[in-house]
């Protein structure tokens, strides 16, 4: 079992000190933001601005049959040519990128609309990755700043408020041969536009919501308690988006068809994509990304889980902000920082049970923990800047307590 040594621990927090100097120099930028409601409308002038003479859409099976109906009605309309890819599925695989790409190429395509959750908009992106280095397989691509190529303009559209994908630099594929996920992290990947419009989203399903509102928060918690890349903005960014999470998630959950709670929402989730897009994600996401590759989890429900179990490891690592956080949000205004940041943890599980979220996942098998450790510890070192770098031990109790928790 892999043992964090004292060598290996001051090589992680060096490779993190030299990769912060780094990413500050270099060309990050967000997303041009539509929002309002009605401003899908809004994605045929946005195309003509861009120089795009016929798009690729890239949704799910379900999405097509109501809000992609909508979107092909809008672009007929404008007599802007359009492809349609639906079939990515949730923890999109190498094969759906793939057959993205061949699509695009064959039908002479020059854009990308994403219309979705996080798996058609990371779909998308890694298809575009494709199209811009067609002799570069997506393994290859793996990792941080391997696709450096600009691709086609690309337009996200989230109907969930959670993934934040529609601002940050990544792309999620599963490997499904390997039951292993990884992401290409590149600045290429941000999309142009981002369009976000509460119309899309109030047909979610409560389950949807709660889900997806959590994957906002974890995105947001896990960027603000990082140990280094935060900047000024980014801590903001994180903020805001926590006190509106904390604020709106369950109102919305009761009534979704409140336009104005679905667009703080929406915001919020930019907002937190944005915040780990540049500051980084941690532990959770790690052993998240575990659970979709080997049992399908949904993302979101696989941090909304593991996120208060992981806070809870990191104990005194990271008092200071969440106290902070209970702070802002009125969670705690008073006590020990010792006690305003488990408030702020108990708050997260509250917010879980009252949205039926689980407490754990009991499906997870013996057999496969050794590999997930190993993907796990893969994936956070020495790249994501964690407030407690896990060995393998620390790694394994706490894929234990996700267990236990069911």
């Amino acid at each position: 079992m892999a043992v964090v040594t004292k060598v290996s621990h001051a090589y992680y927090r060096t490779f993190q000190g030299a990769f912060n100097i780094g990413a500050r120099v270099l060309p990050w930028r967000k997303p041009k933001l539509i929002m309002g409601a009605g401003s899908l409308a809004k994605v045929p002038s946005v195309l003509n601005s861009c120089g795009v003479n016929k798009v690729m859409v890239v949704t799910g099976p379900n999405i097509v049959k109501t809000l992609g109906l909508r979107l092909k009605e809008i672009l007929e309309k404008a007599g802007m040519q359009y492809e349609v890819f639906c079939d990515v599925e949730a923890n999109p695989s190498v094969e759906t990128v793939e057959e993205i790409f061949k699509m695009y190429v064959a039908t002479g395509c020059d854009g990308f609309v994403a219309l979705g959750g996080g798996s058609p908009m990371d779909a998308a992106k890694a298809a575009a990755a494709r199209v811009v280095r067609p002799r570069t397989p997506l393994h290859r691509m793996a990792g941080v700043l391997k696709v450096l190529k600009p691709i086609p303009p690309f337009i996200a559209i989230p109907t969930t408020a959670g993934t934040g994908s529609e601002t940050t630099i990544a792309a999620v594929i599963t490997d499904r041969a390997k039951n292993h996920k990884y992401a290409l992290m590149d600045l290429v990947l941000t999309p142009k536009y981002a369009i976000l419009d509460p119309e899309l989203i109030v047909s979610l399903s409560p389950r949807t919501t709660a889900a997806t509102g959590m994957d906002a928060l974890t995105h947001a918690v896990e960027a603000y308690v990082c140990n280094s890349y935060n900047t000024k903005e980014s801590l903001r960014c994180a903020e805001e988006a926590v006190v509106t999470i904390m604020k709106c998630l369950e109102p919305s959950f009761r009534d979704p068809s409140d336009l104005r709670l679905r667009q703080e929402m929406l915001l919020a989730s930019f907002k937190a994509g944005f915040a780990f897009t540049r500051a980084g994600v941690g532990n959770v996401h790690a052993i998240a990304h575990t659970l979709g590759g080997f049992y399908n989890t949904p993302h979101g429900l696989a941090n909304a889980v593991i996120l208060p179990i992981v806070l809870e490891d990191y104990s005194f690592a990271v008092w200071d902000k969440l106290a902070h956080l209970a702070e802002l949000t009125g969670i705690a205004a008073s006590g020990t920082t010792e006690e305003r940041a488990k408030a702020f943890i108990a708050e997260i599980r509250r917010m879980n049970d009252v949205m039926g979220i689980p407490r754990g996942f009991d499906f997870i098998l013996d057999k496969d923990i050794p590999t997930m450790i190993k993907m796990a510890l893969a994936e956070a070192n020495p790249v994501y800047p964690v407030p407690v770098i896990y060995d393998a031990a620390r790694a394994r109790r706490v894929i234990e307590n996700i267990r236990m928790g069911a």
